[in-house]
């Protein structure tokens, strides 16, 4: 119930970005698809399920090529992570150490650069195909001064796999296009409960433990005098 609830209230959100993005899309063909998952990519919600759906819709009318929307798609979110990654890694400091309303802490923000160094490949190549999470997920790595390159090649790595799936589904299902993107929805509201499960379970705890970072010892004291050695 809570999923339909969910789906009923985000519709009447999503259905004038998507009418929108659709007629763009028609009127500016692979243009439009590349421009639209650029704003996806950089934390703008223009749901990339309706953007490829309906770009394979038009493959399958003969309007444009499998190839040349995947190409966009696939660039597109390559250049709005770009974006993305920029804000995260020059705004580091201004936007979350400074800032009173969103204030992060730098031992939170340690956690968050340990974090990516050690499992950022597989953060950023697998988080391109989760929906919602693909959308943000460029903010944090550039946040954590991800390497560049590095941030480049996993997220066009894991964009293919996404944009090509949803553009054959497309041009597939044809005229049915807007029923797949409605079924690929609930994923979306499954992902949200689960990233609010999280942080709620990250937040009891927190208050029921303690911060376990709090916990671990301190610095080592001044070595002792040689001659106390023994004493």
């Amino acid at each position: 119930m809570g999923l339909l609830l969910l789906a009923s209230v985000s519709d009447k959100v999503v259905e004038p970005i998507v009418d929108v993005a659709t007629e763009f899309i028609g009127s500016a063909g692979e243009l439009g698809v590349f421009l639209l998952m650029v704003l996806e990519s950089a934390c703008i919600p223009v749901p990339s399920e309706a953007i490829m759906l309906f770009a394979g819709f038009s493959v399958s009318e003969v309007e444009m090529t499998l190839f040349g929307i995947v190409a966009a798609g696939v660039l597109g979110n390559l250049v709005g992570s770009w974006i993305a990654y920029a804000v995260g890694y020059y705004g580091r400091i201004d936007l979350l150490e400074k800032n009173k309303l969103i204030h992060i802490s730098p031992k939170h923000l340690k956690w968050a650069d340990d974090w990516f160094a050690r499992y950022g490949n597989a953060t950023v190549f697998f988080s391109r195909m989760l929906p919602i999470i693909r959308t943000f997920i460029s903010l944090p790595a550039g946040v954590a001064r991800m390497p560049f390159w590095r941030f480049t090649a996993y997220t066009l790595l894991g964009s293919i796999p996404w944009v090509l799936m949803l553009a054959i589904v497309g041009e597939k299902v044809g005229d049915n296009w807007e029923d797949w993107r409605h079924k690929l929805g609930y994923l979306d509201y499954l992902v949200a409960a689960a990233i609010v499960v999280g942080i709620v379970y990250l937040i009891v705890k927190r208050r029921r433990g303690g911060d376990p970072s709090e916990d671990e010892p301190g610095p080592r004291s001044e070595a002792e005098p040689a001659g106390t050695r023994g004493a």
